[in-house]
């Protein structure tokens, strides 16, 4: 019966873990308007589960470190309890951020209840060390080197297009019922609706197409298919470095070869449904929220935190997708004076409570699994 209440603990994580990660992958997408939402989100889905497929071969050590070895000792790690309250905290941690419409991390999540659960069942054996070096430092370092990325490499890839002679284009995005009449004197737009005329003026306008061509290729169509891939290989990498993640919870079950890839099947398909059930609120946060994208932006956004989080995985380095697509994000807007500070500042601090939270249901779930 531990070991039931165990795998629920798991497939609870995992469906707190889609509901708040999933859609992060596509968020550029659909917030520069290339896909609609529910077009963005199926394509969150099919990456999300290509990538938990791959992780059982391409990151074991992922699977390691977050069944809490090195943390706590052997002897808690083994103990089906420790695992399913580390789960069931983590999950709890992270079904309320996303209530609240709040990115936040499910390694963060993890790490809080590895925390508060090792306080219950192995109050001195915790390895204050192994957390600063093992966990903190990559939590810490990767959406720095997200953001400095994006912000660093956007003006580049801006000059780069315009010496191609491509050129963004704005427009002015006009609701049904309403058309555009000749222009101001000024030079602003004019919108007629409902026999009333609104000026709009160039700070109203949005991220146009590109006009141009690459080798005879139209360099919208270009933007787009690389936007679509660098979506993909996000929501790939996601699943790669998430779903081992929970995973890591299992490992007390000694499952077989395969109960694991049932198990590891089931942890996929239930990371999917909790993204594809819960991703609205998030969807709008991290899509159109911290800054306006255009499709070169967004692609650029995805191809760093892509690069950062596959290459985490690879080397077994526990990064939190949330942080490092956030941070890219976050970098173009930082780069172009148009992020949105107090929406930043907000999603900040649910970071910092992440852990905390985290760590104090674990010790309250524990506390309860332990009397009972």
């Amino acid at each position: 019966m531990i070991l039931v209440l165990l795998f629920m603990a798991a497939l609870f994580l995992a469906y707190a873990n889609g509901a708040n990660d999933n859609f992060k992958a596509t968020a550029t997408v659909y917030g520069a308007g290339v896909l609609s939402y529910r077009k963005a989100l199926l394509l969150a889905t099919a990456a999300q589960a290509t990538g938990s497929a791959a992780s059982l071969l391409l990151a074991s050590a992922l699977v390691k470190a977050f069944s809490g070895k090195g943390l706590v000792p052997d002897s808690a790690v083994s103990n089906p309890l420790f695992l399913t309250t580390v789960g069931i905290a983590a999950a709890l941690t992270v079904l309320i951020a996303t209530h609240a419409g709040l990115p936040v991390s499910t390694t963060h999540a993890l790490i809080g209840g590895l925390v508060g659960a090792g306080l219950i069942f192995a109050p001195s054996g915790l390895a204050w060390g192994a957390l600063g070096a093992k966990y903190f430092m990559p939590l810490l370092i990767s959406p720095v080197l997200a953001l400095a990325g994006a912000a660093v490499l956007y003006p580049i890839a801006r000059r780069l297009r315009c010496a191609l002679g491509i050129e963004a284009q704005s427009c002015v995005c006009v609701e049904p019922g309403a058309e555009l009449v000749p222009a101001a004197p000024e030079g602003a737009a004019v919108v007629q609706r409902a026999g009333a005329l609104l000026t709009v003026s160039a700070e109203g306008a949005c991220a146009g197409p590109y006009v141009g061509s690459v080798f005879g290729v139209s360099a919208q169509q270009i933007a787009d298919s690389l936007h679509f891939c660098s979506a993909f290989s996000l929501g790939f990498a996601r699943g790669l470095n998430d779903t081992p993640k929970v995973f890591g919870l299992l490992v007390a079950a000694q499952l077989s070869g395969v109960e694991m890839r049932l198990a590891l099947v089931c942890v996929a398909v239930v990371m999917a449904v909790g993204g594809l059930l819960h991703s609205r609120k998030l969807a709008e946060t991290m899509g159109k929220r911290i800054t306006p994208l255009n499709t070169g932006q967004g692609l650029l956004a995805n191809v760093v935190a892509s690069a950062l989080v596959i290459g985490a995985s690879l080397l077994g380095s526990p990064v939190s997708t949330t942080h490092v697509s956030t941070g890219a994000i976050f970098g173009i807007g930082l780069s172009r004076r148009q992020a949105n500070w107090p929406l930043v500042g907000g999603i900040v601090l649910a970071w910092v409570a992440t852990l905390p939270l985290g760590a104090l249901l674990a010790y309250g779930t524990g506390a309860l699994l332990r009397g009972f």
